[in-house]
């Protein structure tokens, strides 16, 4: 083989037309060279590549755009060409590199010990929610044919035919939450596996689930309660919990939800050592939100002496470290044959999920005469915009209920805008003289 490359005139079709039947080569670097094998009819594209040995290795890439368009695919123009050499170059290297190690993990090996990992940390946190991610990728990923796909041949048109391919009814948010998971996945394999990835892996990742047109801020303004319902919904918690035999702790939990407007998965970790009562102050646990970052672990939120006596009876006689919100578990007992079985109390504990709120919440909604789509998170959407309607800065708003400035911004828009209006018409002042124009009597 020629030490010196004769490069053929290979960019165009028509540049082509003029070349001998037979192989042509230009270089794409030292190492590597793009064929063209010309033929009767039409030509075909080549790649071929220095081995460790000084030998060449050559292999096909696909039919050139002599006499039909490009796809991308199966026909290839000059630039698409150079572009599939390079890649298969990349991937020849780096298979041959790998030989006799361990095999480079698949998408299901991936998203399986990113799931465990994430159950694992989940069950070490005490009161954390459990963890949904192991279903989510489960049944939108591992059930799809790019489970079986190993990472060093991913491309960012597998990634974009997978999202395409998620049910239309899935709600946007669901779709956010899923791709999420799934980017989360890809990124943190370990780097011992990274290394022997293509460098274009972090790149085939972000533009393979690349979020798309971002969709308009929801506004939550409308979903804040006027102080009068949240008081119909305190009353009819009560009533429910005396009806049902709660014992207290329903009204509790809903009180404490409006209190605070902190989440269910932050309240259910209250401690009794969290109230102070000489303050006025609950101590709300932050949430477990963000990228592990330093921060705080209690958010001080000032509440009124009617909350602290109500709460009161429940850190009576317990030690601080006790959970401040509990509940009755129940369990059944062996019913005798033709009879219904029998719950009974069993033990208390720390509320666990949300969903334990579930159905007292319908019957309090029903009880305080709301719509039936009122949802819990609505005593947090109320807090938010009682305070900013109180004038309170964005910024202290956004720190009493552990979020940022940019979700206060951008969810509760509406409610910055006239509690800003209200302090903007407090400094408005006449300019005009208000004796302008009156006759003015003088005397003699």
């Amino acid at each position: 083989m020629s030490k010196t490359l004769r490069e053929a005139p290979l960019t165009t079709p028509n540049a082509r037309k003029g070349l001998a039947e037979g192989v042509h080569w230009r270089g794409v670097s030292s190492e590597v060279h793009l064929g063209y094998r010309k033929g009767k009819r039409a030509g075909r594209w080549l790649v071929r590549w220095r081995l460790p040995d000084g030998r060449y290795k050559q292999e096909g890439l696909g039919a050139a755009d002599d006499g039909i368009a490009a796809d991308g695919v199966e026909t290839l123009n000059f630039e698409q060409a150079k572009t599939a050499a390079a890649r298969h170059v990349e991937h020849e290297r780096l298979r041959e590199r790998e030989a006799g190690k361990e095999p480079v993990p698949t998408v299901r090996e991936v998203v399986t010990s990113y799931a465990a990992r994430r159950k694992a940390r989940a069950q070490k946190q005490e009161g954390a929610r459990p963890e949904d991610a192991e279903g989510r990728l489960a049944q939108h990923v591992l059930s799809r044919p790019i489970e079986s796909k190993r990472l060093d041949v991913l491309s960012d048109e597998d990634l974009s035919e997978w999202r395409e391919s998620l049910p239309d009814d899935l709600a946007a948010s669901t779709v956010r939450r899923i791709i999420n998971d799934f980017k989360a996945a890809l990124n943190a394999v370990p780097a011992k596996v990274l290394k022997r990835l293509p460098a274009t892996y972090p790149m085939t990742v972000k533009l393979g689930l690349k979020a798309g047109e971002a969709e308009p801020a929801a506004a939550r303004d409308g979903a804040a309660l006027p102080d009068a319902d949240i008081r119909r919904i305190i009353e009819s918690a009560k009533a429910v919990d005396e009806a049902e035999d709660w014992n207290g702790d329903l009204f509790l939990m809903v009180l404490v939800l409006a209190a605070t407007g902190a989440r269910f998965s932050q309240v259910s970790r209250m401690q009794v050592g969290d109230v102070q009562v000489a303050q006025s102050r609950l101590m709300v646990p932050t949430s477990r939100k963000g990228r592990g970052q330093k921060r705080a672990t209690h958010i001080a939120t000032r509440v009124g002496a009617d909350v602290v006596e109500a709460v009161r009876p429940s850190i009576i006689g317990k030690r601080p470290a006790d959970p401040l919100l509990e509940r009755w578990r129940h369990r059944q007992e062996k019913a005798k044959p033709g009879e219904r079985p029998n719950w009974v109390r069993d033990s208390r504990g720390p509320w666990q999920s949300p969903s334990e709120l579930t159905r007292p919440w319908a019957a309090i909604i029903a009880k305080a005469g709301l719509p039936s789509g009122t949802v819990p998170y609505a005593l947090r959407h109320s807090s938010i915009v009682r305070c900013l309607r109180a004038a309170l800065p964005v910024r202290l708003v956004a720190q009493l209920h552990d979020t940022s400035d940019k979700m206060i911004e951008r969810h509760y828009a509406s409610a910055i805008v006239n509690a800003l209006d209200d302090l903007a018409a407090a400094a408005v002042v006449p300019l005009v003289d208000a004796n302008r124009g009156k006759v003015v009597s003088l005397r003699g």
